[in-house]
C-alpha cells in the first residue's frame, strides 16, 4: 500500500513540475510574441539572426547619391556585426556614412544608441564600414545609417537614411 501511495505521490510531483513547466513556456513564448508585433520608430522587433534595410527606393536623394544600406547580423554569443555603405550615382568629391547602433530598451518603450563612427572617401563613387561589437545579451540591437554624398562647391551633400529591423541577441 505504500508502494502504491509513493508512485502516486511521485506521479502527482511530476505532473505539478510539466504543468509549472508548460505555464512558463507559453508566458515566454507569449511575451516573445507581443514583441514581434511591436514596431518601435521604424524597426520590428525579430527573433531574426540579420535584418537589412536600404534607403527608400523612388524617393528623390538628389543628383548624387544613389542609395544606402544597413546591416546587423548576429555574430555569436554577445556579438553583432554591423554594417553601413554608401553608393553615389557617379565619382564625387565626398562620399560617406555614420553607422548607428541602437539598442532597445523595453522599459523606456525607445531605441537607444549604443555607439556609431563614421567611414568616408573622396574622389569615389562608394564607401562601407563593418564592425564586429561585443553587445549586452538580452536586449534588441538594429543598425541605423545616414548617407550623404556630393561635390564640395555644392554643399549641403545629398543626404538620406535607412534602417534595420531589430534583431533579439540572447
Amino acid at each position: 500500500m505504500k508502494m502504491i501511495m509513493k508512485k502516486q505521490f511521485l506521479a502527482l510531483i511530476c505532473s505539478i513540475v510539466l504543468l509549472c513547466g508548460m505555464i512558463l513556456g507559453v508566458t515566454k513564448d507569449v511575451k516573445a510574441a507581443e514583441d514581434l508585433l511591436k514596431c518601435v520608430d521604424g524597426s520590428y522587433l525579430t527573433m531574426d539572426n540579420e535584418s537589412s534595410g536600404s534607403t527608400i527606393s523612388g524617393v528623390e536623394r538628389g543628383k548624387h547619391l544613389m542609395d544606402g544600406d544597413s546591416i546587423v547580423r548576429s555574430a555569436g554569443t554577445g556579438k553583432i556585426t554591423a554594417y553601413g555603405a554608401t553608393t553615389a550615382n557617379h565619382s564625387v568629391d565626398y562620399v560617406g556614412v555614420i553607422v548607428h547602433v541602437d539598442r532597445y530598451n523595453p522599459l523606456a518603450g525607445n531605441w537607444s544608441q549604443v555607439t556609431s563612427w563614421t567611414a568616408e572617401a573622396h574622389n569615389t563613387y562608394f564607401v562601407s564600414s563593418t564592425k564586429t561589437l561585443t553587445v549586452e545579451r538580452g536586449f534588441y540591437y538594429r543598425v541605423r545609417c545616414d548617407h550623404f554624398a556630393g561635390n564640395n562647391v555644392e554643399f549641403p551633400y545629398d543626404s538620406s537614411a535607412s534602417f534595420t529591423d531589430g534583431i533579439w541577441i540572447g
